[in-house]
């Protein structure tokens, strides 16, 4: 049966997910949005054998009892020891390249996977089955002396090993007795050895990873599950354009047989602004950089637009028009549960945030005096535009954060999301002298301000609520203080800590919310909110209370130390998209918070 115990590797250009058998079972080309040619995740109905399983790269160690799986230390290079049971030992490593080749980084749609035989004479049996045209188009297949070309409808990949290509082709088990290599990706000649390159690629791949991740600025506790969660959100960067996507999958049912099954491969305003916020505390600028490029292009794009108001919540990772939903019918879906969505309707919903996300994530170009990039009067000026269009629609109905497809309410969390970016525009405009625009901000902001307290605070609960002249409560409250909405000694805020805690907590998990929505009411927790709750424990001064309950979190990730989207509540096991960019940001976040200093621990 499938599940979420995945470990991911990729470079900023692909991904690829790998499960407990060294299987990768998800992997889109030419990057993240792309067609998955590894697509068995999502093709997985039950009862299914190998012989029947499609859209795998498998490498099965004949008789195997065990394997053990790590990534090697502060990379993103997997490893898998497998054992027979005759005592034989053989590793794979998995891993895409990534290192910097004549100051330029190379980072090829590329995935590579190193076979090493440890001890004795381990056989394996090479499954390599790509499908084009997301699971409905088997390739033809061509071959070469060392390479095996995939061709489909629109592109091909190709193979190239030092292994048999003929047993490779058959998928006919063979002795492995030294290192074999196979290159996967573009359709392209490997003009070198294919050992030594395999080693070449690996040894910088390695020294990258380990590069970054000695230059984060990391917390004295959790520091290895921090590490880890940093490592993943970069995966999650398409660094050609700067966009960051919300996870690396589409269609992993938020609970099982709810058909919440949604694309999440493309880049949400609001997630994205999450994930550089929390990469910017522990002192990684250069995603940052590049992500305040891409979101400075889409100003220009809907600036473009006649008669364009609304900012749309998500975009493409190459800002690409094409995200109209559809269904991939060749594919059953996780475990079997359909239908797999391909795009997302969300993107012609209203969602006030935008503008938020938005300016907060461009603050940090007037105010980071570590960037090269920095802001200027012309960025002002678009988001000003922003701020304007914030002030209209900051107490007008929309989806609201969780998306809702039906029903549209004055959101509470939209409208304080309006409200700061209006509030940082105040903070920009006096870091560039203009105290003029600076008093036109505060003036507006004050007036936001007033309106959101009056509206969303409901004086016979003595809470915040969801949305305006409301009574529920939804998770998004817990960020009011983290916005600067409120202080966090302040009794209103305090009470609907409380509240939520005591509405939306299961167990050690919280639900978004407890009312209906248009496919009922939820049966999994959403991971962020715990780590939203934790937080808000924290700031209100219930730091041990915290502490405890961010631990029993931590315990939930899967053996790789990752999240995906949702949890049930009751046992523990991960549902939704994966690995989910909101999660890794909620434990960066809680872990640095909660962290004692390094002048304290020493």
């Amino acid at each position: 049966m499938s599940s979420l115990d995945l470990a991911v590797i990729g470079n900023c250009t692909i991904s690829a997910l790998v499960d407990r058998r060294a299987q990768i079972v998800w992997s889109c080309f030419p990057r993240f949005d792309g067609d998955p040619v590894f697509s068995a995740l999502l093709d997985s109905p039950e009862g299914q054998t190998d012989a029947e399983q499609k859209g795998v790269f498998a490498i099965d160690m004949v008789g195997m009892v065990s394997c053990e799986q790590t990534y090697l230390e502060n990379t993103a290079v997997l490893v898998s020891r497998m054992t027979d049971s005759f005592g034989n030992i053989l590793e794979v490593t998995d891993f895409a390249p990534r290192f910097k080749h004549y100051d330029r980084t190379f980072r090829p749609p590329m995935l590579i996977r190193r076979v090493y035989p440890v001890k004795g004479r381990p056989r394996i049996r090479v499954r390599l089955r790509p499908h084009y045209d997301w699971g409905g188009c088997p390739p033809s297949l061509t071959r070469g002396s060392n390479h095996l070309r995939f061709v489909g409808p629109a592109y091909s990949l190709r193979l190239t090993t030092d292994a048999s290509v003929s047993y490779v082709q058959d998928e006919r088990p063979f002795v492995v007795d030294r290192p074999l290599s196979f290159f996967f990706g573009e359709d392209e000649p490997l003009r070198s050895e294919t050992d030594s390159t395999a080693r070449a690629f690996l040894d910088s791949t390695v020294d990258f990873w380990r590069d970054w991740v000695r230059s984060l600025s990391i917390p004295f506790d959790w520091q290895e599950a921090v590490i880890r969660a940093a490592i993943t959100l970069k995966l999650c960067n398409y660094e050609e354009t700067g966009a960051i996507v919300a996870a690396l999958t589409t269609s992993v049912p938020e609970a099982p047989h709810t058909k919440r099954n949604w694309d999440y491969r493309y880049c949400w305003l609001r997630d994205a602004y999450f994930v550089i916020q929390a990469l910017n505390r522990l002192g990684t600028t250069k995603t940052m950089e590049e992500y305040l490029t891409y979101i400075t292009n889409i100003v220009d794009d809907m600036e473009a637009i006649p008669d364009q108001k609304d900012m749309p919540p998500l975009f493409s990772i190459t800002r690409s028009p094409d995200l109209e939903e559809r269904e991939a019918t060749a594919l059953a879906g996780y475990r079997g549960m359909g239908p797999v969505r391909v795009g997302n309707a969300a993107y012609t919903q209203i969602q006030n945030d935008a503008y938020g996300s938005i300016v907060l994530a461009s603050v940090h170009a007037f105010l980071d005096k570590r960037l090269i990039r920095t802001g200027n009067r012309a960025l002002f000026s678009h988001l000003e535009k922003l701020g304007q269009r914030a002030l209209e629609v900051f107490d007008q109905p929309d989806a609201g954060p969780w998306e809702l497809r039906t029903k549209a309410a004055v959101h509470t969390f939209p409208s304080v999301m309006c409200w700061a970016a209006c509030d940082r525009l105040i903070k920009i405009a006096e870091a560039m002298g203009r105290e003029d625009r600076a008093a036109f901000w505060r003036e507006n902001a004050d007036h936001m301000h007033r309106v959101i307290n009056e509206r969303a605070y409901n004086p016979e609960k003595g809470t915040f609520v969801s949305s305006f002249d409301g009574e529920d409560l939804d998770a998004t409250l817990l960020l009011l203080a983290e916005l600067d909405f409120v202080k966090p000694d302040d009794p209103r805020f305090i009470a609907t800590v409380e509240a939520v805690g005591s509405k939306l907590r299961r167990g050690d998990l919280l639900l978004r919310y407890d009312v209906e929505d248009d496919f009922g009411l939820m049966h999994t927790a959403f991971m962020i909110c715990g780590f939203w709750y934790v937080d808000a424990l924290n700031v209100i001064g219930r730091k041990d209370e915290a502490k405890e309950l961010f631990e029993h979190i931590l315990s939930l990730r899967n053996s790789f130390g990752l999240f995906s989207e949702d949890a049930d509540f009751t046992t523990g096991e991960l549902w939704g998209n994966f690995p989910q960019t909101y999660s890794m940001v909620g434990l960066i976040n809680s872990a640095v918070r909660l962290s004692r200093s390094w002048e304290e621990a020493f």
